[in-house]
């Protein structure tokens, strides 16, 4: 003990400095093992992976929050608008909830540089509803003539006049104030565009994909009258910024019925062009040339979120093949206007039809169509629910709205439900007034309920689906199967009546000439570099445009070959045509309707509404096109007649 303490080790040992003495060690040994620590090489390839994982992440969340802050200062500029707009945007309907359908009113508008010295009202050159639909999954769109007369409403007055007059004497507001009137559509969102940023946006996007009808050309060298100038050839082909504004805004030798059809062609190539080739590289180019020529105005005096954009956009991108519907106001008669200028008249009824369509597209209108034109039964899907004439139904007020509840079950009752008053004489007044959005309640003992209440709720705009409690409502509705409570999301009326539009038919106007066409594919055979068919069937009144009736070309690095024929029609030519290509991937084909086998051939089709505007024979890496004219004036059977009648050039 005493050597140990003299040595300094034991418990007499000096303190080590932090106050603890220095306990004593182990007896001390001739030999120390050390154990060297080993890594497998899993592990030290986890570590690195795990690293550069952990890097990507932090680089990939810090992209995402520049992204997130750059596309939000966009949007934030798609907000920043005029006046005019404001003073616009006050008479915009509330915007309806994600799930519910909502319209936009485009305005496209001309501001020309000599309109800006000589102070001249910008013009509005295009004027198009859009209705997005989550619950049909569904985007259609209705454009005006330009030229159509209505009865313009400003703010302050009321006139006879073109529609585009209202832009120019009363701006945004009375576009969309007039066409409210004029279609009694209900408008959220109010969207200016600057034709400026149209040739921007169409440049961002790398052009986009058409299919010109015919040849174009004006290069004003010609005495008379001077138009602008246009130098087109007919075929699908990428067009730039210009070209597409010559394009669309066409309409020197047709009308304004055909330009709009061109407008909403190019809507759809836009669609197409961003699916097509969609990045995320190119989303900021698109933003960029949105954000600095577009302005976009919601209802309920709120700016537009980010959001609203992206949902929107998401919806769009996923929108299922055939559900993207165009109608048009087809039915006019020209009218001297006041001054000389050539004004077109559309009648109510007209106007009427083109606002149904647009309300109601028929998802299955593709599907019944090529059912008649082939002469084929359709398969009856299952049962979604009883008719309304076995559902029986208690409306109640939940809004505390005097007349909600009546009005709801009136015009539930004009659509063929059975509508029941409250059990015992009650009063119709749910529990509580304290219902936002609607709600329908279904009686689990009734067969079939569920699936009524599924298709009422369809119908009440914004509208939940609820088993029915037991208790007061239970008792309240007696033995009702269904009880509708309106909340204060309920304005009134019923979402329209979906409209079965299915098309009678009619026989193919054709007639069997190879002669006509044969020339024609003689002069391009060698040139084409894949097998060619040749037309034996065209439509009976046809002819080879005389302008440029064959035209052998090449598109995106394939061989393509395009034959126009034209008719006369409606006071002016109407043009189709037939594409021959070796490629079989073009933007264009990607999204067809349908595909249906007729004899030994597949064939995809390509609708709009119950109008099949493509039929589309695919032979290995080679497709063959038979395309519609601008207005679909091809009946379905002459255009699936002309495509059974191609055959193979030997």
């Amino acid at each position: 003990m005493r050597t140990t303490l003299k040595k300094g080790i034991g418990r007499g040992a000096e303190l080590n400095g932090n106050g603890h003495a220095v306990l004593p060690p182990r007896a001390l040994v001739h030999m120390t093992r050390y154990q060297q620590p080993r890594r497998s090489r899993l592990r030290v390839v986890g570590r690195i992976l795990f690293s550069l994982f952990a890097l990507a992440l932090m680089v990939a969340l810090g992209l995402a929050g520049g992204y997130y802050l750059y596309l939000d200062k966009s949007v934030e500029k798609l907000s920043n608008y005029s006046p005019a707009v404001k003073r616009a945007q006050k008479k915009l309907d509330k915007v309806p909830p994600p799930d519910q359908p909502a319209v936009a009113l485009v305005v496209g508008y001309d501001r020309r540089l000599e309109d800006i010295k000589t102070g001249t009202e910008s013009r509005s050159d295009t004027l198009m509803l859009v209705r997005a639909d989550p619950t049909t999954d569904s985007i259609s769109l209705l454009s005006f003539p330009r030229d159509l007369r209505v009865e313009v409403h400003c703010p302050s007055r009321r006139f006879f006049d073109r529609i585009n007059q209202a832009y120019a004497s009363c701006g945004p507001e009375g576009s969309l104030q007039t066409v409210k009137a004029l279609t009694g559509v209900p408008i959220n969102y109010l969207i200016t565009i600057n034709f400026r940023g149209f040739k921007q946006l169409v440049a961002k996007v790398g052009g986009v994909w058409m299919d010109v009808d015919h040849r174009y050309f004006n290069n004003n060298t010609s005495g008379g009258e001077r138009y602008a100038a246009i130098n087109l050839q007919p075929g699908y082909q990428k067009l730039n910024g210009q070209k597409t504004l010559d394009f669309v805004r066409y309409r020197h030798l047709d009308s304004d019925l055909y330009r709009n059809a061109r407008q909403q062609m190019f809507v759809t190539a836009l669609k197409q062009q961003v699916s097509h080739s969609f990045a995320p590289t190119t989303v900021p180019k698109i933003i960029d040339a949105i954000s600095d020529n577009v302005k976009v105005a919601g209802g309920g005096k709120s700016k537009v979120s980010l959001n609203t954009i992206l949902t929107y956009a998401v919806f769009a991108y996923h929108l299922p093949p055939g559900h993207f519907f165009q109608s048009r106001i087809e039915q006019v008669s020209d009218f001297q206007g006041e001054y000389g200028a050539q004004e077109l008249v559309a009648s109510p009824s007209e106007i009427e039809r083109a606002v149904a369509e647009f309300n109601t597209p028929d998802a299955a209108a593709a599907e019944k169509a090529t059912a008649v034109a082939l002469q084929r039964k359709l398969r009856k899907k299952k049962s979604s629910g009883p008719p309304p004439s076995r559902v029986t139904l208690v409306a109640l007020n939940g809004n505390g709205i005097t007349g909600s509840a009546a009005n709801a079950g009136y015009l539930l009752a004009k659509r063929g439900y059975q509508w029941l008053q409250p059990a015992g004489n009650q009063k119709a007044n749910a529990p509580s007034f304290k219902y936002f959005r609607s709600r329908i309640y279904w009686r689990p003992s009734r067969p079939g309920a569920q699936a009524a209440a599924q298709k009422l709720s369809t119908l009440i705009g914004s509208a939940d689906v609820q088993k029915m409690p037991a208790g007061k409502l239970s008792r309240l509705t007696g033995e009702a199967m269904v009880a509708v409570v309106v909340g204060q999301t309920f304005h009134g009326t019923l979402a329209p009546a979906p409209i079965d539009r299915t098309p009678k038919r009619r026989p193919a106007v054709v007639v069997h000439d190879p002669a006509t066409s044969l020339p024609l594919i003689r002069q391009v055979r060698r040139k084409a570099g894949f097998k060619l068919m040749l037309p034996t069937i065209i439509e009976r009144s046809s002819q080879p445009d005389p302008q440029l009736p064959v035209r052998a070309y090449e598109v995106a690095g394939h061989k393509a070959v395009r034959l126009t024929y034209r008719f006369f029609a409606d006071g002016v030519y109407q043009y189709w045509g037939i594409q021959q290509t070796d490629w079989e991937d073009a933007p264009v084909l990607a999204e067809s309707s349908q595909r249906t086998r007729i004899g030994r051939r597949f064939y995809d089709l390509y609708y709009s509404g119950s109008k099949l505007h493509m039929v589309v024979l695919r032979d290995g890496d080679r497709s063959y096109w038979v395309v519609n004219t601008l207005l679909d004036k091809l009946s379905n059977e002459t255009m699936i007649a002309i495509a059974k009648g191609l055959r193979p050039v030997k």
